[in-house]
């Protein structure tokens, strides 16, 4: 379609945030719909849908933080994004039981109309989403006219077979997200139960303990995102956030200390990947080019999460939580490896990713210099 980087961006702008929201909207009114006719399959269909506008929002969020913050603030921005995520899951965890109880109290019983209400309580704050995401589109558009952005003029084009012209270091990303994602959300998943298996906890203990991760990571994710912004060496924060994280899931395996240790650990091991590994994408792809990267990383880490979740759930019928544990070191190691061959191949091709911040910083004045002078 010979499209250029202005029209995708305004693509994202207008039927990416806004189309994206409107899926999540929509589902989340069909899941609370089925919920209130005690309908199971329309339940189904539903998060079905609320799952394309989820996913997809996401890659336009990431999309549109490089578009604004690349050069700048990018790893606390994203860091940032964790954060609020984080908090909302918290909160959502926290709070969606009470008001269960309170729609309970004003209809007077249980059954299908006080979930299904519930639900629809709960689908507010999509409508607020899709509220940010015409604001979002709105400020884009007048940023664009504002600040003459140049991204209109590279005549780049737009093509799905992007992906075979991906950079080495960023299938290597690809292996370190969807390893390292693999032993931390299918584990949560299934650590309340291995709590209260191995370590005699309560269900309330369990509970706490295993959501200590998310909300370790809603305060810290910003401060580590301004941290790495600061400093820069990203592949060196993404080496020591998947050891520690390593070094977690080994004593969660092979000993009886404390598990508050390991799972703190694990929570501050994943608030600093988080910050220092989604950035980078946007050093190692063209910018017309980072839609089709951050979508396909996103459907790269969701299909590995689903067979791996598959995965954990036969090793634990049939092998117990110690090979569980063991499998989840695994899927670590094979990141670690990623990371490591991530390092050399960036240091033997030149590339950027390791950098310190007063480099690039130094290096991106170069340029903008040598533009000035070209003009």
């Amino acid at each position: 379609m010979k499209v250029n980087t202005a029209q995708f961006m305004a693509l994202y702008a207008w039927f990416g945030t806004i189309i994206f929201s409107i899926f999540v909207c929509v589902g989340q009114i069909i899941f609370a719909l089925g919920a209130l006719l005690n309908t199971f399959w329309l339940m189904d269909m539903g998060r079905f849908i609320f799952g394309i506008g989820g996913e997809s929002l996401a890659v336009a969020q990431n999309t549109y933080a490089v578009s604004w913050f690349k050069g700048k603030e990018l790893n606390l921005v994203f860091g940032l994004q964790l954060s609020m995520a984080r908090i909302g899951s918290t909160v959502n965890m926290n709070i969606m039981g009470w008001i269960y109880s309170r729609v309970q109290d004003l209809l007077g019983y249980t059954g299908p109309s006080t979930l299904g209400l519930t639900l629809m309580i709960g689908g507010i704050t999509c409508l607020f989403s899709l509220t940010c995401a015409l604001i979002l589109a709105y400020l884009d558009k007048r940023a664009e006219k504002l600040l003459c952005k140049e991204q209109g003029k590279t005549g780049e084009v737009i093509k799905l077979t992007d992906v075979k012209d991906f950079s080495l270091s960023l299938w290597l990303i690809f292996v370190i997200c969807v390893c390292y994602y693999a032993a931390v959300f299918p584990f949560i998943g299934l650590g309340k139960v291995f709590f209260i298996e191995k370590f005699n906890f309560s269900s309330q203990e369990a509970s706490a303990i295993n959501s200590i991760v998310y909300i370790i990571s809603a305060p810290m994710s910003p401060v580590f995102g301004l941290l790495v912004d600061k400093l820069g060496k990203n592949i060196i924060w993404v080496l020591c956030a998947v050891i520690t994280t390593l070094a977690s899931h080994i004593m969660l395996a092979f000993t009886f200390w404390n598990p508050w240790i390991a799972m703190c650990l694990l929570g501050v091991a994943y608030s600093l990947l988080a910050c220092a590994l989604w950035p980078m994408v946007a050093f190692v792809v063209p910018e017309h080019q980072l839609g089709t990267a951050y979508g396909f990383m996103q459907s790269i880490q969701n299909l590995g999460l689903a067979i791996i979740a598959i995965a954990a759930g036969m090793i634990l019928d049939t092998r117990g939580y110690l090979f569980l544990e063991v499998f989840f070191s695994a899927c670590v190691c094979l990141s670690l490896i990623a990371v490591v061959m991530l390092y050399f191949v960036n240091h033997l091709t030149g590339g950027d990713l390791n950098w310190s911040a007063k480099k690039r910083e130094k290096l991106q004045k170069v340029a903008a210099t040598d533009v000035l002078h070209c003009v």
